[in-house]
């Protein structure tokens, strides 16, 4: 994290990720976490951590995502330094790609689990809530059925006496 005080509305090193696209299909600006700045984005002149989303580049970027399922990652590599003007290798490429889908199946598992999590713990609860003696069905400080035994009284559930337990 930068060691400098900010008060930017974008979300701190910690929180990055690739971002979506908005709802009306904008670009969001990352923070800068790395060395090199990602295909894509420049940096902002007044934030030296602030990256800035190049329409363009990454509209080129998605194009070159489906021409990936047909051609090779040099070839569609090659097209997108001529079609954009930027410098991107075919290794560089691939990461960006592989990154990409790799956060994509993760958040994915994520939404899963969540699901399942929120399932189980609703069918938790109702198994709890038919169950004898389980939570929060009965509370022994304010049930009116409890026994208060006297001493010398024999436990109707058990056979004990008071005084042996």
């Amino acid at each position: 994290m930068s060691k400098r005080a900010t008060t930017a509305d974008h979300p701190t090193k910690v929180d990055w990720q690739i971002p979506l696209r908005g709802e009306l299909g904008e670009w969001y600006s990352v923070i800068r976490v790395g060395r090199h700045v990602p295909f894509g984005y420049k940096q902002d002149e007044t934030d030296p951590d602030l990256l800035l989303p190049i329409p363009e580049e990454l509209e080129l970027l998605e194009k070159a995502k489906l021409f990936l399922q047909e051609y090779s990652t040099r070839k569609v590599a090659v097209w997108l330094s001529k079609e954009s003007g930027r410098e991107i290798s075919h290794v560089g490429l691939y990461k960006r790609v592989r990154m990409e889908e790799k956060r994509r199946r993760a958040s994915s598992n994520y939404k899963q689990y969540a699901k399942k999590y929120k399932e189980a713990a609703r069918k938790s609860q109702k198994i709890e809530e038919k169950r004898l003696g389980g939570k929060n069905t009965r509370s022994l400080d304010t049930d009116e059925g409890y026994i208060e035994l006297a001493r010398g009284e024999c436990c109707p559930f058990c056979g004990q006496t008071r005084g042996d337990i």
